[in-house]
C-alpha cells in the first residue's frame, strides 16, 4: 500500500469525522452542559458503533445494500426520527450550571445506536468502502485508521464543548444554547425526511 493511499484514507476519515453532524452536535451540547468526562461514554459509543458499522459494510453488507436500494431511504427516516427525539431532549433540557448527580447524561448505547441510524455514518461507510476496497488488508487498515481518527475527532468536539462552557456560564445562556442546538438537530432531521421522500 502506497503512502498516497494512506494519506487519502486519513484525509477521508478526518473530513467525515470532524465535519458537523448530529453526533458532533450532541457531543458539543452534552460537553457544554455536563463536561467532557460525562460525555466520554457517548463519544466511545459513537466511535465503536461507527467502527462496527464500517466493518459490516466493508466485509459484506455493501452487497446487500445494492440488492435493496430502498433500505438506506427507510433507514434515513428512522434515523431522522431518532435525531428529532435527541434534538427535543436537548432543546427541552433544563440547564443547571452546578452539575448534580441525578442529571441524565448521554449514554454509551445512545451514541452506538445513533451511528447505526445516522445517514451520514452510512454514507461515510459505503463511500469509504467503495474507495478503499483494493483488497481485504487495505480495508482492514482503513477501518483501523478510521477508528483512531473518529475517536480523536469526536473527542475534540467534546473538548471544544468543555472550553465553550466559559462563554455559557449562566443558566439563561445555556438554555438559549440548548434550544438553538436542539432546533438545529430537529431542522436537519426534518430536511433529511423531505429530501429522502421527495425523490
Amino acid at each position: 500500500m502506497t503512502l498516497t493511499i494512506l494519506i487519502a484514507m486519513l484525509s477521508f476519515s478526518l473530513a467525515m469525522s470532524i465535519s458537523p453532524g448530529p453526533v458532533n452536535i450532541l457531543i458539543l451540547s452534552s460537553s457544554i452542559n455536563n463536561g467532557f468526562l460525562k460525555t466520554f461514554a457517548f463519544i466511545s459509543g459513537a466511535t465503536i458503533g461507527f467502527t462496527l458499522l464500517l466493518i459490516f459494510v466493508s466485509f459484506g453488507l455493501s452487497t446487500i445494500l445494492l440488492d435493496y436500494p430502498d433500505f438506506l431511504k427507510y433507514l434515513g427516516l428512522f434515523g431522522a426520527l431518532f435525531i428529532i427525539f435527541m434534538g427535543y431532549k436537548i432543546a427541552s433540557s433544563t440547564p443547571d450550571i452546578e452539575i448534580k448527580d441525578d442529571i441524565k447524561y448521554l449514554k454509551f448505547y445512545e451514541g452506538f445506536l445513533l451511528q447505526w441510524l445516522n445517514p451520514k455514518a452510512w454514507i461515510a461507510s459505503v463511500s469509504g468502502t467503495s474507495m478503499f476496497s483494493i483488497n481485504q488488508s487495505s480495508l482492514l487498515i482503513f477501518v483501523v485508521i478510521y477508528f483512531i481518527v473518529c475517536y480523536l475527532s469526536l473527542s475534540s468536539w467534546g473538548l471544544l464543548g468543555q472550553k465553550a462552557k466559559v462563554l455559557l456560564n449562566t443558566n439563561s445562556r445555556l438554555k438559549v444554547f440548548n434550544i438553538f442546538m436542539g432546533s438545529i438537530l430537529i431542522f436537519s432531521a426534518l430536511s433529511l425526511i423531505v429530501i429522502n421522500f421527495s425523490k
